[in-house]
């Protein structure tokens, strides 16, 4: 036999040989197929009924919906790794979790901001300034809270705009809530005249606020009117209530508008006067300094001829 002929005869035994490992392991690679779908379904199912039940428990639905997806993912790893043991594949699965372990510290400066991300996110899961649909301001973000990622928060800005702010920027970053009270205070200023009198503008102001549906007044929500300023040409008045932040932009938008319009026309239906800013101009010199010339009218053509 010559090299020729034993080379081929090589080439042969060797795919043979690798034709019969293929054939004995497609039932377990087949096995591993069923795996992997299973246990995908599965676990989809088991987190859409793990997000239901904590949903149900908690009132939270951002806490759910992150362990909801972190209760998935797992369990898809685990059926993975279930899957290349029972094609046989056990090997690859040890050393895909060597490779990892190895280059874990690698993988860490490398995706040190992904990191920081995920655990913050595990953070906020539990403990966070915010539930869903709360109007908040994350640095200079303001809209209302959409989701809870694992990289990330949702913001809907009332302009329209999405906004997505890392977790960690969240956790260090000061965040104003503005719904978790659910009450927010207006002020705005209005000028009296100074001969009008403060404490009768007062009285007409907090009447105007009490007709106002939407100003809240209670115990611990207390509208008042104090003395701001004595401007130029105004005694300055600062009014102060407050308005419910469920829906917070538009409604309390409107509501301070309809305060403001209605506190105008009551403080000039009661025969206040709010005038504008005045200015006086003094002018110091002689009369023939000064560029302008003030002249008397003429008399009328027929008084002079009587």
């Amino acid at each position: 036999m010559d090299v020729n002929q034993e080379s081929h005869q090589t080439v042969t035994d060797s795919f043979l040989s690798f034709y019969d490992q293929l054939t004995a392991q497609l039932p377990g690679i087949g096995l591993g197929l069923l795996i992997v779908i299973f246990g995908t379904l599965i676990a989809t199912w088991l987190g859409q009924f793990a997000r239901k039940r904590i949903a149900s428990r908690t009132k939270d639905p951002l806490m759910s919906q992150f362990l909801s997806k972190a209760l998935k993912y797992t369990l898809i790893m685990i059926a993975i790794i279930l899957a290349l043991k029972a094609a046989g594949l056990g090997a690859i699965a040890t050393g895909i979790f060597t490779a990892a372990g190895a280059s874990a510290v690698v993988l860490g400066f490398a995706f040190k901001d992904i990191g920081q991300n995920f655990i913050a996110g595990i953070i906020l899961a539990f403990s966070r300034p915010y539930d869903v649909d709360d109007t908040v301001e994350i640095g200079e973000n303001f809209g209302k809270v959409k989701a809870l990622e694992f990289r990330y928060t949702k913001l809907k800005t009332f302009d329209g705009k999405d906004v997505y702010i890392p977790n960690s920027d969240v956790l260090t970053k000061p965040v104003t809530n503005y719904t978790e009270d659910g009450f927010f205070r207006w002020d705005f200023i209005v000028g009296i005249a100074y001969e009008n009198n403060i404490n009768e503008a007062k009285h007409v102001i907090l009447e105007t606020l009490e007709k106002e549906p939407n100003v809240i007044a209670d115990i611990d929500h207390q509208n008042f009117v104090i003395e701001d300023e004595l401007a130029t040409s105004t005694v300055n008045l600062k009014v102060y209530f407050w308005v419910d932040t469920k829906d917070f932009r538009k409604t309390a938008l409107i509501t301070k508008g309809s305060v403001v319009r209605n506190v105008k026309e009551a403080l000039e239906n009661a025969g206040f006067y709010m005038p504008a800013d005045i200015q006086e101009v003094k002018i110091y010199g002689a009369e023939k300094d000064f560029p302008i010339r003030i002249s008397k009218p003429e008399p009328d053509n027929k008084e002079s001829n009587k």
